[in-house]
């Protein structure tokens, strides 16, 4: 199929034009091929290591997370350079989708993540220049047991879990999702002012676990990367099956 079809039918779904974002993630097509896919590709982070993989599995379309200017501007030397130098020589073309995907509402890791997790979302969460990025939701579970079930998740996908205090009689009612770097001072606050409970996220500073306590919040911190493994794998899948492309999905856990 055109590259350019892919690109057009992705820009649209994730509506890239109109959810604002970080100046580095640069959503969209970051790096074109020669025109063409023939299979796709779907990772969390763009690397050496990925692109690499994508080589072997033949695929020639990358869709990740954390796209290739993540880490801010750099000369096209050392690193930078070999990656560039393996997409030029392997025809790859390089996709990237960061709050459009977190958000989104059927492919979306926050979505995805909580329903992984047995939980039903009913709400929006997490405000970002007047959008919302993660989902929050009721719930009757003891938050132990949601503990356990987020450290099976983060398990399988190369992770941990670290948690901030909850008593064996502590019951999750209210509940809110943000994945990725999802606690913040600017989420805990959101969270307290709509009677959270417990906040379920990838990563976040120490001071959140501290000002958590203090409010009577559950953090459940589920990993970074493995939190954004749902939604390029969903996404991937959906753009395979709507144009009748193989595709394969790319694991490279951090550990974090």
């Amino acid at each position: 199929m055109q590259t350019q079809d892919a690109v057009a039918y992705l820009d649209a779904l994730l509506d890239i034009a109109n959810v604002p974002d970080y100046p580095n993630a640069l959503n969209g097509l970051q790096f074109a091929n020669l025109g063409t896919i023939s299979k796709v590709a779907a990772s969390v982070d763009f690397s050496q290591v990925v692109i690499d993989a994508a080589v072997r599995e033949g695929a020639n379309f990358l869709i990740v997370h954390h796209g290739m200017f993540w880490a801010g501007l750099k000369p096209f030397t050392a690193v930078a350079y070999s990656r560039v130098r393996s997409l030029v020589e392997n025809d790859i073309a390089v996709y990237s989708a960061h709050l459009p995907l977190d958000r989104h509402p059927v492919f979306g890791n926050n979505v995805l993540l909580s329903r992984e997790l047995g939980l039903s979302p009913s709400g929006e969460f997490a405000w970002h220049k007047g959008t919302s990025i993660g989902v929050c939701g009721d719930a009757d579970v003891a938050t132990k047991e949601l503990i356990d079930r987020a450290t099976a998740f983060a398990t399988r996908h190369g992770g941990h879990v670290v948690a901030t205090p909850a008593s064996e009689k502590h019951v999750t009612r209210k509940w809110a999702a943000c994945s990725g770097a999802g606690a913040s001072s600017e989420t805990l606050a959101e969270a307290n002012a709509l009677g959270i409970d417990t906040l379920i996220v990838g990563e976040g500073p120490h001071h959140t676990a501290v000002e958590a306590r203090e409010l009577g919040i559950t953090i459940i911190y589920a990993g970074h990367y493995a939190t954004e493994t749902l939604g390029v794998e969903a996404l991937a899948k959906d753009l395979a099956n709507k144009f009748n492309l193989a595709y394969t999905v790319i694991h490279a856990p951090t550990g974090l």
